[in-house]
């Protein structure tokens, strides 16, 4: 089997298991980790970094933060890019000294071709909630977003075959939108209410990817 036959039977096997319904309460949420990814290339290798910023959810400081370096051996393949990811950030969740309730992904999680994006798959991997936090619109069968009103908190649902797969959530005003989807062990107006609670007024993205997004920025400067 080929590659791309082989990742789409692994994240098949999953979709089952997914469940979008908190398996918390909120008032247990401690710890929220944001993680993001970077690539670059070295004449034909490829290279990525993850990085990992763990913040406090009530006081919003960082508390710790790693990363982890590595080769790429997974080609991208489109709707796949998880398989790519995984092995980075499987080795990062290693480093932490600290133990977060709850990973933000800069990234899609149940907004996907099969409801798996790498908020989602990895989730089977941390055994810990997930959200999916998308600075662009992933576009499935055709489907596009309504804009939602232009005031913070505001947000659309993103429906395909009139299943609620995510939303479109205005953060700040005046300012595009970002996209958000539940990865696992999570309900969505959950997650839209963590995402706005860590987003601040110098970026409409929630601190916890940003801060993430921020860091493999300057990971790629120092590793490529």
């Amino acid at each position: 089997m080929k590659n791309e036959e082989l990742f789409k039977v692994e994240q098949e096997k999953w979709i089952p298991e997914i469940s979008l319904k908190n398996n918390f309460q909120l008032a247990d949420i401690h710890l929220v980790a944001g993680v993001d990814i970077a690539y670059w290339s070295e004449g034909q290798t490829d290279f990525g970094v993850c990085c990992i910023v763990v913040i406090d959810y009530i006081s919003k400081q960082i508390v710790e933060e790693v990363e982890y370096y590595g080769q790429i051996d997974v080609p991208y393949i489109p709707g796949y890019l998880a398989f790519r990811e995984l092995p980075l950030v499987k080795e990062a969740v290693k480093k932490l000294q600290s133990k977060p309730n709850l990973y933000m992904f800069d990234g899609n999680g149940y907004l996907h071709y099969r409801k798996m994006g790498i908020a989602t798959h990895a989730s089977f991997y941390l055994n810990k909630p997930t959200i999916g936090v998308a600075k662009s619109y992933l576009k499935i069968k055709e489907t596009d977003f309504d804009m939602p009103n232009n005031e913070v908190g505001s947000f659309t649902y993103i429906k395909v075959d009139g299943e609620i797969y995510g939303a479109a959530l205005r953060t700040r005003k005046d300012v595009r939108p970002i996209f958000i989807s539940c990865g696992n062990w999570i309900d969505l107006e959950t997650s839209i209410k963590i995402t706005l609670h860590f987003v601040e007024k110098n970026s409409r993205q929630p601190i916890t990817t940003r801060y993430a997004d921020l860091a493999t920025h300057e990971s790629r400067k120092k590793y490529s």
